[in-house]
């Protein structure tokens, strides 16, 4: 069965940095398009980062863009969120999404507060 399992969210203060990680199994993260999503109180869940299946190829909300990296670790069949220069507009739940077919998982997400 399927699964995604976030981790890595926190309380930080502005202009701190954190590392999500979202760890996969019953399936392979290499085959399948992975994506960090968040969702704020009140708002709608939005795309953050994203990177192809098979390749490396990547795109970022540009609220995040330049500040934010996602990777991937086949061997430990892993997907990351580094985000550097955290603002107190970055809070809110993230979640990890995978999708290839009609293949599409979710995790339980991983709340990230930025806030002195």
């Amino acid at each position: 069965q399927a699964q995604l399992v976030e981790s890595g969210g926190g309380l930080v203060q502005p202009g701190g940095s954190l590392r999500l990680s979202c760890a996969a199994s019953g399936f392979t993260v290499s085959s399948y398009s992975m994506s960090w999503y968040r969702q704020a109180p009140g708002k709608e869940r939005e795309l953050v980062a994203a990177i192809t299946r098979f390749g490396s190829s990547t795109n970022y909300a540009d609220s995040v863009k330049g500040r934010s990296t996602i990777s991937r670790d086949n061997a430990k069949n892993t997907v990351y969120l580094q985000m550097n220069s955290l603002k107190p507009e970055d809070t809110a739940v993230y979640y990890c999404n995978a999708r290839a077919g009609l293949g599409n998982f979710w995790g339980q997400g991983t709340q990230v507060t930025v806030s002195s």
